[in-house]
């Protein structure tokens, strides 16, 4: 009743007259003015009489008043709350309700009369009936500005938790959760916990413009954030972030703030949680009692009308709930991989696509890689780092060898040279970045076998293991020099072979012998 209040008031404190001037005080129509007047008049009462005056009763006065002027009115009023309800449904107007309500009477009030009477008893309501918002078309989301608490059991700190609410515009069902942050994670987490506390989607959602929504705000094309995009398409929604500046936007779910904060705040004042689940489950009891309560006007609880006329409109969830991703721009390295550092894994692409800039769109089980608005790559995320994932047709015709071999291939294959090999080749397993610069070691170490028996390499693995020293070179120079049988002193002399290019100590001291001759 909060317009109705205000009319009156305007009128009998201020001694404002025109009802013109009310009506842009109060921001209805000039009509609903005069009739509100007219009906004070015909009351017999004064503001000071319905100033204590509850909502519920000042209505029913004003009713009583006017139905008892015209019994016509009356059977029109009984449907008010009917017509209400019918106005959230998908494609009915005000028109065909009129058509309804005139086809089994003799007697009844135009469609502008219809109408005006109709804009009167809505009017009349303190909580916005939003009768415009169609069923399951939006849902509006938003953190309240006040915070709640949780208190640690052993030190007593208090952390601070935002506030989450979700409503939707045709029957106002409300969902209220707890969360750490209003950082992106959160963010979505309590989007999807929305849609599944209402067991469906709407075709659009709400929010106001805070960053892990919206980027860039603009009053003609607002920057989405990308996670917040992606969760829009796979709930099959879209996001209409409240034009900036424009408060009717966001009427609806800051009205159901301030009920939040007097229906769950002060019923939670008084009382400790010591952990957010805690806090969260009292908030859902509270929830239940809000949604299930009557509202003052349409008779009727949240619940109730969700049930009657909005519960079936909705978009059925999806089959699986979204899976949080992250967003990332890069350069392929030139051997076809990308790197994911918050795991340190390289995941392969289609080895054209070197050296050009794509987006990675990874999640905690799966990595995407688009190039142009287009998948090329799909992978299982692994979770240990420092990994080449690569998929056999993403690799050019003389690589593809590769992918036919494996650690345990290699593993095998040493352990029957002899345990030094297959400790040599684990070695440079896990040593090697790259799994095919491993591989190419490995292969030449163990082909060494052909040219040299197994025992030798197998003692040659032995001395290279002890020296630290694991290349295809290395051991392929302890077997030419015969070094695989020396141990100590003796081998580190012979460790370097006689070549050309190497001058020795005697071409040093030559060197010497003739400068100091010349001196």
């Amino acid at each position: 009743m909060k317009n109705l209040r205000e009319i009156i008031r305007l009128h009998s404190e201020c001694c404002i007259v025109s009802y013109r001037t009310i009506a842009r005080a109060t921001r209805v129509s000039r009509p609903v003015v005069s009739q509100y007047l007219t009906d004070l008049k015909a009351s017999g009462l004064s503001y000071a009489d319905i100033q204590d005056m509850s909502d519920d009763k000042l209505l029913e006065i004003f009713n009583r008043n006017r139905g008892k002027k015209n019994e016509q009115y009356s059977i029109l009023a009984r449907q008010f709350e009917y017509f209400g309800k019918e106005l959230k449904r998908t494609g009915v107007t005000l028109h065909r309700l009129w058509e309804e309500y005139k086809a089994d009477k003799i007697e009844f009030y135009g469609y502008s009369q219809f109408c005006y009477h109709f804009q009167v008893w809505r009017s009349a309501s303190a909580i916005s009936m939003h009768i415009e918002h169609k069923a399951g078309d939006k849902m509006f989301v938003d953190f309240t500005g006040k915070m709640l608490t949780v208190t640690d059991s052993m030190s007593g700190a208090q952390q601070e938790v935002e506030v989450f609410i979700g409503i939707l515009g045709a029957s106002q069902l409300t969902y209220v959760e707890a969360v750490e942050t209003q950082q992106k994670d959160d963010w979505i987490k309590v989007n999807c916990n929305a849609f599944e506390y209402f067991g469906g989607v709407t075709l659009a959602s709400v929010p106001d413009n805070l960053k892990s929504a919206v980027t860039k705000a603009d009053k003609y094309e607002p920057d989405i954030n990308p996670a917040y995009n992606d969760f829009a398409r796979h709930y099959g929604t879209t996001i209409l972030p409240a034009r900036v500046y424009k408060p009717k936007d966001k009427a609806l779910v800051e009205n159901s703030v301030k009920i939040v904060y007097a229906w769950i705040f002060a019923a939670l004042r008084d009382r400790t949680f010591h952990n957010i689940q805690e806090l969260n489950q009292a908030i859902w009891e509270e929830l239940e009692k809000y949604n299930n309560k009557p509202m003052q006007l349409l008779k009727v609880s949240r619940r109730q009308l969700f049930n009657e006329i909005e519960k079936d409109t909705l978009k059925p969830l999806p089959l699986q709930r979204y899976e949080l991703k992250y967003f990332s721009r890069l350069k392929v390295q030139p051997n076809y991989h990308v790197h994911l550092r918050e795991d340190g894994n390289y995941y392969s692409v289609p080895y054209r696509y070197r050296s050009k800039t794509v987006e990675l769109i990874y999640s905690s089980s799966t990595v995407e890689v688009y190039c142009n608005n287009v998948r090329i790559a799909l992978h299982k995320r692994v979770k240990n780092g420092k990994k080449y994932c690569t998929l056999k047709e993403h690799m050019p015709e003389n690589h593809k060898w590769v992918s036919d071999w494996t650690p345990d291939r290699f593993i095998e294959w040493a352990q029957k040279i002899g345990p030094f090999a297959k400790d040599l080749v684990e070695i440079i397993l896990n040593r090697q970045g790259h799994p095919e610069q491993a591989y190419k070691v490995c292969s030449g170490i163990l082909g060494l076998a052909k040219k040299y028996d197994e025992e030798r390499l197998n003692k040659a693995c032995r001395r290279a293991i002890s020296f630290e020293h694991y290349s295809y070179k290395g051991i392929h120079n302890i077997l030419d020099n015969g070094l695989e049988e020396m141990v100590g002193d003796e081998a580190d002399q012979l460790a370097l072979p006689d070549h050309d290019n190497v001058r020795g100590q005697t071409y040093y001291q030559g060197d010497h012998n003739e400068q100091s001759g010349n001196n």
